[in-house]
């Protein structure tokens, strides 16, 4: 369960569980409050989500996209899937820790995102980042802050079968004191390379859409060619 607290100086305005399919700042939205800074406690099973609000008139809508081709059948056939998963921007001597995604990322494959992966039960979303990290290019971080939620839900055909998905992403900053050569442990799963790639070659490269959202909210400036589909 995942639970949203809109806070305003130090008070509680609004609490809700985040549903399935659901965004955590279009529902403050809905309820009357614009989404500041946000910050996590607890762990995944029991995750609080904590924001800064101020109110606001402007209603987000968090519509649910269809994927193309699905049947009737197969929407109605689609199982939920919440995947909750904790990511981390790090950069060293102006250089971005990526990971190149593998064949077992399905579409995404061939893609760069950021070092990090799923939360497991009742792990913290912090502690998620350190191991992910680790586990896909072998560097060590600490100073691990949250700084942005981000959701997807889609309703599509994975490697699963017809699947009614709702991504929850935490997107942290990290550091990494002492940086090295990245080397992935994990080997055979989703993470296919490593690499320090220099803030200036970041925008050469085919990234997740997640990349440029989460370099905005850490405030590193790159330059971005365009929307990633």
């Amino acid at each position: 369960m995942i639970t949203v607290v809109g806070e305003r100086g130090g008070t509680e305005v609004s609490r809700f569980r985040l549903g399935h399919g659901d965004d955590p700042v279009s529902g403050l939205a809905e309820r009357g409050w614009r989404a500041g800074g946000v910050r996590a406690s607890g762990v995944l099973g029991d995750l609080v989500l904590r924001y800064e609000v101020s109110p606001t008139d402007v209603v987000r809508r968090h519509l649910v996209p269809h994927g193309p081709g699905l049947t009737a059948g197969e929407r109605a056939a689609a199982r939920p899937r919440q995947r909750v998963a904790a990511y981390a921007v790090v950069v060293a001597d102006g250089a971005l820790l990526l990971t190149l995604l593998s064949q077992r990322a399905g579409s995404g494959a061939g893609r760069w995102t950021l070092p990090g992966g799923g939360v497991d039960p009742g792990e913290e979303p912090s502690a998620a980042v350190l191991r992910e990290v680790h586990e896909e290019t072998g560097q060590d971080v600490d100073e691990v802050r949250l700084l942005e939620v981000v959701t997807r839900h889609w309703v599509g055909v994975s490697d699963r079968g017809p699947e009614d998905h709702h991504a929850v992403r935490l997107v942290h900053s990290a550091r990494c004191a002492q940086p090295t050569r990245p080397v992935v442990h994990d080997v055979g799963g989703s993470t296919a390379d490593a690499r320090w790639v220099p803030l200036g070659e970041v925008a050469g490269l085919p990234v997740v859409p997640t990349v440029p959202v989460a370099l905005a909210a850490a405030g590193v400036g790159w330059a971005h060619p365009g929307p990633q589909s």
